[in-house]
């Protein structure tokens, strides 16, 4: 019922002319809407290749083809004529094409009194139809969009659960219960390899939500030096009365017993700035976190590498690269490397990068956490954990 009333509104209702080829483009892009398919619309393109016009305009006379089964099999590459004609019994059904019978059966054009008079298939419903398949494809993918930004944040959360729960379990073992976290984790990753619908992906997001935030609180007893303070005391950091030389090459011991002394007053007011700004909490012993986690919550470092980092290899190789241009004398970054070890340095470089406009002397800034660390005051996994705090 619902087709003859679609096929009379084509026959009756006006229409400009459309570009045949653009009205298939359009079909094809919302085909998942009307349920046809890839074979379908191929069925569709060589039919309307039969119309000898780029354009369909009903008002100069409906535009008819009139191919045999054999010609249009033909064109489809030898597609047996069966399945040939049940994709067209698709695209009449989907009121996309109307059939013209001619009294016994066969397609042909006559011309009766100087009109012509053909009998096979209309593509009358492509023009008159054009602009509700235009706003089809339009709202379908608006829906895959959607769709696409909703898994893409349902992976990102279950990424980032998996590395608060291997963080947690190495860290603070009776903080939460990581193991189910990490359960979680692979279950959603699981999921994720079928084609889920919005209602499961939101119900997932919900679910990825609490457990996050569950994660976060279990976490909040970590507290991190510097990088997880707030913008004023970040503030403190910057202020100086001084000229800013000591930035880089400056910011080492070596640097320091070599400068003037309005340069090593500027130097102790660095220190005592950087100082203030550490909340500290000494640690009984100082450990790696898992790569996984550190490349999860330090991405920027990734982009300063020519090649992908899979292993501890990889992530020292760019630090080492990296610190020259991130205002780092060799000097300081040896003494780092020295007190922390290659991974930790190379940990704290990645996890600099990520706020390194709120950083204004990063060799200084280095060397205030190498002394913390000589010290067991200090350790990359707080300052891992306030930065995945701060992007969830």
């Amino acid at each position: 019922m619902q087709a003859s009333l679609r096929h009379r509104d084509a026959e009756t209702t006006p229409c400009p002319a459309v570009d045949k080829w653009q009205a298939l483009r359009s079909l094809s892009a919302a085909r998942e809407i009307y349920g046809l398919s890839d074979r379908d619309l191929a069925v569709l393109q060589a039919l309307i290749s039969f119309h000898p016009e780029t354009r369909l305009d009903p008002s100069a006379g409906a535009p008819v083809v009139y191919p045999s089964n054999a010609s249009i099999c033909e064109r489809l590459n030898g597609m047996p004529c069966s399945t040939m004609r049940r994709h067209l019994g698709h695209l009449v059904a989907a009121g996309i094409l109307l059939r013209r019978d001619s009294p016994n059966g066969k397609r042909y054009a006559r011309r009766l009194a100087g009109t012509k008079v053909a009998y096979g298939f209309d593509l009358t419903p492509l023009a008159h139809r054009f602009a509700e398949f235009q706003d089809a494809a339009e709202r379908l993918k608006a829906r895959n969009d959607r769709l696409r930004h909703l898994r893409e944040i349902v992976s990102l959360m279950r990424r980032d659960l998996a590395a608060l729960a291997e963080f947690g379990a190495m860290e603070h073992p009776d903080a939460a219960s990581w193991d189910a976290f990490d359960d979680l984790a692979r279950l959603t990753a699981r999921t994720l390899r079928r084609k889920l619908d919005e209602d499961k992906l939101t119900a997932i997001q919900a679910t990825l939500t609490d457990a996050l935030t569950t994660a976060q609180q279990a976490l909040e007893l970590v507290k991190t030096p510097n990088l997880s303070s707030s913008d004023d005391r970040i503030e403190q950091h910057h202020q100086s009365s001084e000229k800013d030389s000591f930035e880089s090459e400056h910011g080492c011991e070596s640097a320091k017993a070599n400068t003037t002394p309005g340069q090593n007053k500027e130097l102790g007011v660095a220190e005592a700035s950087a100082n203030a700004s550490a909340t500290v909490v000494p640690l009984p012993e100082t450990r790696t976190p898992p790569l996984r986690m550190v490349l999860s919550v330090c991405g920027e470092l990734q982009s300063y590498s020519p090649d992908p980092i899979r292993g501890w290899p990889d992530l020292i190789a760019a630090a080492e690269r990296l610190y020259p241009m991130a205002g780092i004398s060799p000097d300081c970054w040896e003494d780092a490397v020295g007190v922390m070890g290659r991974e930790q340095a190379a940990i704290v470089l990645a996890a600099m990068l990520e706020r390194f406009t709120e950083i204004r002397s990063p060799g200084a800034y280095l060397r205030h956490l190498a002394r913390m660390a000589s010290e067991g005051r200090f350790s990359s996994g707080p300052m891992l954990a306030a930065l995945t705090r701060r992007a969830a």
